[in-house]
């Protein structure tokens, strides 16, 4: 049975097509609410609910006796104009200090939370897990204090291959690795693949953390440009016919940090030209289950006839950052993948590992996944409208179709490595476009994450950043 918070929200998306659609413009009045109440086939007090919600966010304004008119400012913003394409040259990044600079708002509670892709507090099942995890340590205290299998938990790795076929992915449990969140799934990968000074490709703008990996392994980044519509599969045929490519790390589900959606058309043709050319392919699905549509983006594991694509995710983004909870599928270079985790810590934790396991197979995790969506594209969809009455009408943002982040692009001649320096001061975390690629392409470009619930602190945050931008190089 539909709640009624779905049906609202379902209600205040329609409107939204409307308006991003132009079809109701600025000063138009909505339907009374008996009438939309009549047409959408659902209560005056769902949609009552709905005109309420949109108002809070400045894109309604109500006239007493006289109904909801959208606001003078309600529409989003356009999406970023320009595209910088990356020069196509082995490149060593050179980021560290800044990355680190902007890995200071970890765990900081004093900085508005738009610099760090971690989901709020409030919502993340921290009861729920703090239950299974006290029945784990009282039922089975042996096992918890002991070592788990180098390969992980044999219950949390079955109810992976459950999961995994919401990807499309067919998995036995005996084909999965459990990591130390996704980061030590990328690192084994890439040390199972290449040797320093190799060659790897990746999309552009690209995680910086990744970046940051690739630079402490000695490894030279190939940059292809990531677009609206995710990664062209011709810009991957130039790369690897131009250069020699050890591997390729890609993120076709809801790049970090533009939101960027490969197509599923694409996923296998990018899989089959990397197969031809015998590029191994690493996929970062992290925020492949963040998606506001109908149904899971699919993966680009589910193309892979030859067990030649490395296949990383974490609960991190969706269940508990702080349990350090990933896993990888590394196929047919799982011997090599077992090798390295076993040098590197020989297991993932034992407790957190027994508690993500029954919070999977007790059912809670798809009744999360729902409330979390929703909440991330409701402050997403807010954080946009806060933009577009805010900053100066030059400014351009992404509104991506799942994920955690709005790649926003300044007006030229705004240096967003400053920007962010002095959005800190004002107490405002963001991360800056720069640390985005290993070149010089995203000066003037900031992501904002979108992982929390929309309140007043972060409406004024954006308002004071929106003067940081009017009142620059005056």
């Amino acid at each position: 049975m539909e709640s009624q918070d779905f049906r609202y929200r379902r209600v205040e998306k329609q409107i939204m097509t409307l308006i991003n659609a132009e079809a109701i413009r600025p000063g138009d009045k909505l339907p009374s609410l008996r009438k939309l109440s009549s047409q959408l086939g659902v209560s005056i007090s769902t949609i009552s609910q709905a005109y309420l919600e949109l108002e809070k966010k400045g894109v309604l304004a109500s006239r007493e006796r006289s109904g909801f008119f959208l606001a003078p400012r309600a529409l989003q913003m356009p999406a970023p104009a320009s595209r910088p394409r990356p020069a196509m040259v082995p490149t060593v990044g050179t980021r560290n200090h800044l990355i680190q600079k902007v890995l200071e708002a970890l765990g900081n509670k004093d900085l508005l939370p738009f610099g760090v892709a971690c989901p709020a507090e409030e919502l993340l099942p921290a009861k729920t897990l703090a239950r299974l995890l006290n029945n784990s340590l009282r039922n089975n205290p042996a096992q918890a204090l002991d070592y788990a299998p180098v390969t992980g938990d044999p219950e949390l790795r079955r109810q992976i291959a459950l999961r995994s076929l919401e990807a499309g992915i067919n998995v036995t449990p005996d084909e999965i690795l459990i990591t130390s969140g996704a980061m030590e799934g990328l690192s084994i990968a890439l040390r199972a693949l290449t040797k320093p000074g190799d060659n790897v490709l990746i999309q552009s703008p690209s995680y910086f953390c990744l970046l940051q990996l690739l630079e402490n392994c000695g490894l030279r980044a190939i940059e292809i440009p990531s677009s609206t519509s995710g990664i062209d599969p011709q810009d991957v045929k130039r790369a690897i016919e131009r250069f020699t490519i050890s591997a390729a790390i890609l993120v076709p589900n809801f790049n970090n940090p533009d939101g960027s959606l490969t197509a599923a058309d694409k996923k296998r043709e990018i899989v089959e030209l990397l197969a031809t050319h015998k590029v191994p392919l690493v996929e970062d699905d992290v925020y492949g289950e963040l998606y506001f549509g109908e149904q899971h983006p699919g993966s680009c594991k589910s193309f892979d006839s030859g067990d030649d694509v490395i296949y990383c995710s974490s609960f991190s983004k969706t269940i508990a950052p702080g349990y350090r909870v990933g896993w990888m599928i590394p196929g047919r270079h799982y011997n090599k993948a077992l090798e390295l985790k076993t040098t590197t810590n020989i297991c993932t934790a034992t407790p957190t590992q027994m508690a993500i396991a029954a919070f999977l197979r007790d059912g809670y995790f798809e009744r999360h996944l729902r409330r979390l969506r929703g909440a991330i594209h409701n402050q997403m969809e807010s954080l946009l409208l806060s933009l577009h009455r805010h900053f100066p009408g030059d400014t351009r943002a992404s509104f991506p179709d799942g994920g955690a982040s709005v790649w926003a692009e300044l007006p030229t001649g705004i240096d967003a490595v400053d920007f962010f320096f002095k959005a800190r001061e004002l107490g405002i975390g963001l991360a800056p476009g720069a640390i985005f690629s290993t070149q010089e392409k995203y000066d003037n470009f900031i992501r904002l994450s979108c992982t929390g619930i929309w309140n007043e602190s972060m409406e004024n945050g954006v308002r004071k950043l929106g003067q940081l931008v009017q009142e620059w190089g005056k």
